[in-house]
């Protein structure tokens, strides 16, 4: 048997889990942590992500990891006035949309998940072969590397770029995966400082200045509640909202370091979360799973420095523009605008449109190919948030003021 996948059994032995192999005082089991305490009684945790990061040492100085074509760099100083954003990208799949893309001139593009599936075929290997793989494509792809070079990219993670579908904190081999994404987007010192890969960064000056905030939803995130087993899968999603308080979307630190990032001056804000926030239509993966945490996000968006704000998701292979004003936020009407897929659509507008009603939608449920544009009107204090087509046609559309 190769040694990868012997790895990957013992592994298996010891639960697949980010939580530690030692019970606390109180019998219960500490959360993940990269950095571990000491218990009650004098014992040290012991974590499955221990046991592999000797292995981890070596084989990233046996492997060489992929690395994304060059990118074009942006000045801090830039004034963000079209900023277009994408998920849902098959690396084996037609990369069309860059062209299109590309087209728009924006002043900065985000990848905000499931940049590549490179989880399709794994075999459950520790070494994440299929993911590496996938980068691989990805970085010998002529038009992703013509786009690269003339548009500036940020870039987040969701669970086929992560790991493995709908993947949380539970998934042993996060730590891994982490360097893998870091090397390949050339993460700034700061996110390879922390676990996880959240980030945020500032543009412009003068009155002009947006906050790019783009949260990861994965590394940190508890597992989520599932329905109970039926013969026929659920037709919108197999999950269940918890109120159980010590379920986590961000983790303590992310949580800490988000409401620092809010109190800082902007005068716009856009806030990227992989997974959509606002609705309440399905039960896929989504804020709605943990509605405590949903809620917590509300409030620290409400208690923010004064700016405009609009929240930017995808992962569902479908779009639309989302509107609501929660309690939680203070009544505020907060905008969010879901873009997906570039390259990997699975149904059409109609039918999913008809599938899933949303009183929170305000547009049809795009399910064709597609991408997000945010385009930014200074002097009117105004978004004009839209998605675009295969062929760079608008779909929807709505403008907005802050």
């Amino acid at each position: 048997m190769r040694r990868f996948t012997s790895l990957a059994l013992a592994t298996a032995a010891i639960g697949l889990a980010t939580g530690p192999l030692l019970a606390d005082n109180h019998g219960g089991m500490k959360g993940p942590h990269k950095h571990h305490a000491m218990m009650g009684d004098g014992h040290v945790p012991m974590y499955a992500e221990d046991l592999l990061a000797a292995y981890y040492a070596k084989l990233e100085k046996r492997v060489e990891l992929p690395v994304a074509p060059a990118n074009a760099a942006i000045a801090l100083e830039t004034t963000i006035t079209r900023l277009a954003f994408g998920s849902c990208n098959h690396q084996s799949r037609s990369q069309h949309m860059w062209a299109q893309i590309a087209a728009t001139n924006p002043d900065l593009f985000l990848m905000i998940g499931d940049n590549n599936y490179g989880d399709n075929g794994w075999s459950g290997d520790a070494a994440l072969t299929s993911l590496r793989e996938a980068y691989g494509v990805m970085a010998k792809t002529p038009e992703l590397a013509d786009f690269r070079a003339s548009v500036p990219m940020m870039a987040m993670w969701d669970d086929h770029d992560y790991g493995f579908n709908d993947g949380g904190a539970s998934f042993v081999f996060r730590s891994w995966s982490e360097t893998i994404f870091e090397t390949f987007w050339g993460s700034t010192d700061e996110v390879r400082s922390r676990p996880g890969v959240y980030d945020s960064r500032m543009f412009g000056a003068d009155g002009k200045v947006t906050q790019v905030i783009m949260l990861d939803t994965r590394f940190f995130r508890s597992d989520l509640d599932r329905m109970p087993y039926q013969d026929e899968r659920p037709p919108l999603g197999p999950y269940v909202p918890s109120s159980d308080p010590s379920k986590t979307m961000l983790g303590e630190a992310q949580w800490q370091w988000l409401e620092q990032e809010l109190a800082k001056p902007a005068d716009l804000r856009i806030l990227v979360s992989s997974i959509q926030v606002i609705t309440d239509a399905h039960d896929y993966e989504s804020w709605e799973n943990l509605p405590l945490e949903r809620a917590k996000l509300y409030a620290l968006l409400a208690g923010r420095e004064d700016s405009g704000l609009v929240m930017l998701s995808g992962d569902r292979h479908a779009g639309g523009i989302y509107s609501d004003s929660p309690e939680a936020a203070g009544g505020e009407q907060l905008w969010e605008l879901t873009s997906s897929s570039l390259n990997y659509s699975f149904s059409s507008t109609e039918r999913n449109t008809a599938r899933e009603p949303d009183p929170r939608r305000l547009t049809d449920f795009i399910s064709e190919e597609n991408f997000g544009l945010v385009e930014i009107d200074w002097g009117a204090k105004s978004l004009t948030l839209s998605l675009r087509g295969a062929e760079g046609e608008e779909r929807v559309t709505r403008t907005v003021r802050w």
